[in-house]
């Protein structure tokens, strides 16, 4: 792998002894390069157990893992007044051993959750003084919109011309009860 041995070593040291499943769930967050060849080796070395061996992925476990300095890339490197200088580019031989354990399970934990919290109205506080309490009787007054005036304008017009169309009425039936007592009247004379 093009990764220096002594940085795939840095993360390999913490894998030995983990399942297969954790490591790569571990490297998957990792945020150095390293991590990433490492886990295309632990997979390559779980498909080869699952494929040869028929042995179940959720049971392997890294009992070793050994990082040794493959070749090196020679590059040059120019410098000033036209030398150069030679570097190495170094990579890595990693060998993943896999062997057969206890199944892999997620621990849960025993803990409850917590109740969710209840979101009600806000209780009205009491006032606590006389000058609370008229600030309270202020604010429960509410001056009308132009909307409610003009309703309240056109429900006044109904009721007034309610109102009038049942004074004529009642003033047709109080001349009528007058005619009808002048004709009593006149009947008994």
């Amino acid at each position: 792998m093009r990764v220096p041995p002594r940085k795939a070593r840095l993360v390999a040291r913490h894998l030995k002894g983990k399942h297969a499943v954790r490591a790569l769930a571990e490297l998957r967050y990792h945020p150095a390069k390293s991590a990433r060849l490492l886990s295309k080796v632990i997979r390559s070395a779980v498909g080869n157990a699952v494929e040869n061996e028929e042995l179940s992925p959720d049971t392997l476990v890294i009992s070793r893992i050994v990082v040794n300095e493959g070749f090196r890339f020679k590059r040059l490197r120019p410098r000033a007044m036209g030398r150069a200088n030679r570097i190495a580019k170094r990579t890595s031989h990693i060998t993943v051993i896999l062997e057969p354990g206890e199944p892999f399970e997620v621990r849960r934990s025993n803990a409850k959750p917590k109740p969710r919290p209840k979101f009600e109205a806000p209780k009205p506080q009491k006032p606590q003084g006389k000058a609370d309490e008229a600030e309270v009787g202020r604010e429960a007054v509410e001056e009308p919109t132009e909307e409610q005036q003009a309703a309240e304008r056109a429900q006044g017009a109904e009721t007034e011309s309610e109102e009038t169309a049942e004074g004529e009425k009642a003033a047709e039936d109080s001349k009528g009860s007058a005619e009808t007592a002048d004709t009593k009247e006149e009947k008994e004379s």
